[in-house]
């Protein structure tokens, strides 16, 4: 089971607030708690993210628009629950991905892949391939953190303020952020 206080889970409150305030009260902020830990064959994140898409449509309409966010396995499910019609962008923080992680169908949806050059428990390389292969399908960028690790301590804020600037750009149209306005204008790989 997965439990409120684990580290992982807690390591995502401050990127929630970011976005929360970032998002000056026009944007919802919602987080999942997944059912299960880890990703196997029966059941992987993909399904509890769908399901928390599901209620968030109950609740809210079929039409609000959505930016997914995740951390490590949450940034693998991000980017393979993607290609939903009402998601319009999803940021991977420190992904665990693999080269065959493209969702099945995208349109238009923006990904952002932050990843830190210190990672040694998710590959940046593979992170920045599979990057790649999205970008030929969809808009997608890459931003390496330099000094930073898995856990994203270090530098925290960085992640936290790109998660937060990309949702803002993704559903409100709106973005302060150099890196940010950078891949608006089409960079796909940028180091900070």
């Amino acid at each position: 089971m997965v439990s409120p206080t684990q580290l992982s889970v807690v390591r995502m409150v401050p990127i929630a607030r970011r976005i929360a305030r970032e998002g000056r009260d026009e944007l919802a902020v919602f987080r999942l708690l997944n059912s299960r830990r880890g990703w196997d064959t029966h059941h992987t994140p993909v399904r509890d993210a769908h399901w928390a898409l599901d209620q968030i449509a109950e609740r809210l309409g079929q039409d609000v628009p959505i930016c997914l966010v995740g951390h490590s396995l949450g940034g693998r499910a991000a980017i393979l629950t993607a290609d939903r019609s009402e998601v319009r962008g999803a940021v991977a923080l420190a992904p665990y991905v693999y080269p065959t992680d493209i969702p099945h169908r995208l349109a238009g949806q923006r990904i952002l892949v932050v990843h830190g050059s210190e990672d040694r428990i998710a590959s940046p390389n593979r992170a920045y391939e599979l990057t790649q292969r999205l970008g030929a399908l969809t808009p997608a960028a890459y931003v390496l953190v330099q000094n930073a690790k898995h856990a994203m301590l270090a530098r925290h804020g960085v992640f936290s303020r790109l998660a937060a600037e990309f949702a803002t750009a993704a559903l409100l149209g709106r973005s302060t952020h150099p890196v940010i306005e950078r891949i608006k204008s089409g960079e796909t790989f940028l180091q900070v």
